[in-house]
């Protein structure tokens, strides 16, 4: 099953993209599979979360989705894995005047990052550092995968490790290390909203049959992020369910990956 874009999301002139405001300084939406209605999440109303500015972008053919994140009141953010058509994401940034200060990167495949795909070229990081440079963030892991797959840098990566944080304005991104779907695969964490790219999906996880894949790290990772608390916002990578976010205790009902007892039954159930 598919996502589909939130009713209210807002529908860019150019139609090659759907953003939806998460709007934690107010009342946000989501939408109630059990009653097919739209009904409101009542978000925190403390000055740290008021600050924090979420849009959740859907884009490209593979319905990922990219995320601007940042502080309400000085307009600085950062692109979370921008790729597929960075045109569309400059002209969101620029008409909301921000001030893109860095790309954060959750792993290297080329839906998430850009470079080649299928015997396709999807367009990615490298793109908008032509016309937007800032420092690339990547896990110290990923680095080499990212400049093999997207062709920048060494001196455009950042490279971080679990627990760093970066400060953006008024607000900071903490980055964890989530290995399985790749060995460099990053999660980011803001307040009590996570970002998990690939690692988590709302009723899955990543697939860990790929070239540097391990079926152990995405046991432990995905326990790792059951252990946050249970109104942890989670924001996949992906559209791959009938809503676009979900607490953590409403993805832990759904998803059964999230519920596997002990690694024994986590490799039984992987068919290992």
């Amino acid at each position: 099953m598919h996502d589909f874009p939130p009713k209210k999301a807002i529908l860019l002139t150019s139609a090659r993209i759907a953003v939806q405001g998460l709007g934690y300084s107010c009342a946000g939406t989501k939408y109630e599979p059990d009653n097919q209605r739209w009904r409101q999440r009542q978000m925190s109303e403390d000055a740290a979360q008021s600050e924090l500015l979420v849009e959740q972008i859907q884009i490209g053919p593979m319905e990922n989705f990219s995320y601007i994140i940042g502080s309400r009141s000085t307009r600085e953010v950062v692109i979370v894995d921008p790729a597929w058509d960075i045109g569309a994401l400059v002209e969101r940034l620029e008409a909301e005047d921000y001030t893109l200060r860095g790309a954060l990167l959750t792993h290297y495949h080329p839906d998430h990052c850009g470079g080649a795909m299928g015997g396709n070229s999807i367009q990615g990081v490298a793109n908008l550092m032509e016309q937007m440079p800032v420092p690339v963030y990547a896990n110290r892991l990923e680095g080499d995968g990212v400049k093999k797959v997207t062709g920048i840098s060494e001196s455009d990566l950042k490279r971080v490790d679990s627990g760093d944080k970066l400060s953006i304005g008024e607000v900071e991104i903490e980055f964890l290390h989530t290995p399985g779907h790749t060995p460099g695969s990053q999660c980011f964490r803001v307040n009590n909203t996570l970002v998990s790219g690939d690692t988590l999906f709302i009723n899955g996880c990543g697939r860990v049959d790929l070239p540097g894949s391990d079926i152990e790290d995405m046991y432990y990772s995905l326990q790792k992020l059951a252990a946050l608390p249970d109104d942890t916002l989670l924001l996949p990578g992906h559209n791959y369910s009938d809503v676009p976010n979900a607490t953590m205790a409403e993805t832990k009902q759904v998803n059964v990956y999230m519920r596997i007892p002990d690694l024994a039954s986590w490799k039984s159930l992987m068919g290992h």
